[in-house]
């Protein structure tokens, strides 16, 4: 392993763990593996990604979720390793940095912050649909759902379900634990509900959709690699949040073994209720471009807007409620990546040490929670003001974002333990191959991505300056990030030197 021996002061906790005030010692494996399904959020994904990835890859549902699967999995690998190593609640921005410099790190660190920014919003804008249809059909009133539609009453309701999940999340883990049992309690057993319905109502005929066929898990006969890449960010996208179990560790038992394990098993579970969830969409409702088609464009938001009424009957309320509960869930389970993130690169001082703030009573980082809040928040703003299809603009960015981080982690993997991966075979395996061939893949979808964006066809078609929009979303937040980083590098420099998180040293370190 590359660890020599350190050289400065350490801050270390007993665990080996930098001691950042977080409460230790609060969530078993169950409770990482309930917290990462809901930063997920299956239900959500699945009404807001099946019409959109239908749209560029047709069929080939399974094969696209299964193609998306396999790099995902072996990042979380790399990533299993590095935190064994080195548990930190920065994961990306610390291990980057210890690997790669402060620089690359910092970098890291504004990709894992951008992609949890983007999707607080989407997943902000998804629970106002669902909540202002769910009020619909519980009152019989079908004209409260165009309220969603409404941009200041929207924007308002946004801004009060940001606020709601802060609060949570400020309240520390423990409070988060308890919420999310229960909301990922009744998302997933309503899903198996869907499941298992739509199945029924196929075997007995009463379903319009499409024969099952095996070439759907054929991912060649997408008819071209923008298709498949296109469709594989989104796939991407689909399984991203796994990470969150690695955020977490300095907080759980046992935290080295339990949290990679976790997202291992986390993100298994999920490719197993998009396999079922997609199969019995597809031969439910087909890809039609009417009615509940899943390749209509009325409905390649929230598919689950039209297909729940005609699969679960008068319990489609409770697929509403479901997705608005995965929403939710998902909406306050998210600020613990970015508000730990925040807190870690304040405590190595790449960011204003206010950040590195914990509370004493939850030993819950408040500045950085309220403070991604609030960027969150002026972000929906914003861009449900420029974009009629914010969320499918989102979407298709983050997941640019997305590769972006997870990328740059999965070398720093293979570049941070250079001098034993050739010691057996299991490191030549779990530090080497996984996550480079995890991160090339990655890398792919990353830059085809980029090149298809520009054009302002990608997307829902919106443009800024004759560009696609989420072209300039995901490549203008990176380049912001530069920007923001030259700032901070005139006012924190001891962090760039190398002085408060040094990258030629196994241990964490903090100058006393």
């Amino acid at each position: 392993m590359h660890n020599p021996t350190a050289t400065k002061p350490s801050k270390a906790g007993p665990s080996g763990t930098s001691n950042k005030g977080l409460a230790k010692g609060q969530l078993g494996l169950l409770a990482i593996i309930v917290i990462g399904i809901s930063t997920i959020a299956p239900a959500y994904v699945l009404t807001s990604t099946l019409g959109l990835t239908v749209a560029e890859i047709g069929v080939h549902l399974p094969a696209i979720f299964i193609v998306g699967f396999i790099p995902m999995f072996l990042v979380a690998l790399g990533y299993k390793e590095l935190n064994a190593d080195s548990p930190d609640s920065g994961t990306s921005f610390t291990w980057v940095t210890k690997a790669f410099g402060p620089v690359i790190g910092w970098m890291g660190g504004w990709g894992l912050l951008a992609a949890n920014i983007i999707v607080l919003s989407n997943l902000a804008g998804v629970a106002v649909d669902f909540f202002y249809l769910f009020l619909a059909q519980l009152t019989g009133q079908p004209g409260i759902a165009d309220l969603a539609a409404n941009k200041p009453l929207n924007i308002l309701t946004c801004l009060v379900f940001m606020g709601l999940a802060v609060w949570v999340s400020c309240r520390g883990i423990r409070t988060t634990k308890s919420v999310q049992c229960v909301l990922v309690g009744f998302q997933l057993l309503v899903l198996g509900w869907y499941i298992v319905q739509a199945f029924s109502k196929i075997a007995a005929g009463s379903a319009s959709g499409m024969a099952f066929q095996w070439s759907w898990f054929n991912p060649f006969g997408i008819e071209s690699f923008s298709a498949f890449a296109a469709g594989l960010s989104l796939s991407i996208f689909a399984f991203w949040g796994w990470d969150v179990c690695l955020t977490v560790s300095e907080e759980a038992t046992n935290g080295r073994r339990v949290s990679g394990l976790a997202a291992t098993v986390t993100a298994t579970v999920i490719l197993v209720i998009y396999l079922l969830g997609s199969i019995a969409s597809l031969m439910f409702a087909g890809v039609g471009d009417t009615g509940i088609g899943l390749n209509n464009p009325e409905n390649s938001e929230n598919v689950f807007t039209s297909i729940a009424a005609p699969v679960m009957g008068p319990f489609a309320i409770l697929l509403s409620l479901a997705v608005l509960s995965s929403c939710g869930a998902s909406l306050q389970s998210t600020f613990v990546s970015p508000a730990r993130t925040l807190l870690a690169m304040g405590y190595y001082k790449a960011l204003p040490q206010k950040l590195a703030k914990v509370n004493p009573r939850f030993n819950s980082p408040v500045n950085a929670t309220v403070l991604a809040g609030i960027i969150s928040a002026a972000f929906y703003t914003m861009m449900r003001i420029l974009s009629e299809n914010v969320l499918n603009d989102t979407i298709q960015a983050l997941g640019l974002m997305i590769c972006f981080y997870y990328g740059i982690t999965a070398f720093a993997c293979v570049w941070y333990f250079r001098d034993s991966l050739f010691n057996s075979v299991r490191n030549f395996l779990y530090r080497l191959c996984a996550p480079l061939l995890g991160g090339i893949g990655l890398t792919v979808v990353f830059l085809q991505t980029a090149i298809d964006s520009w054009e302002p066809a990608f997307g829902s078609g919106s443009e800024l300056f004759g560009v696609g929009l989420v072209f300039v979303i995901g490549i203008g937040i990176l380049a912001a990030g530069a920007i923001v980083m030259a700032v901070f590098y005139r006012r924190n420099p001891g962090f760039f030197r190398g002085e408060t998180l040094d990258k030629s040293t196994g241990s964490l370190v903090v100058p006393e």
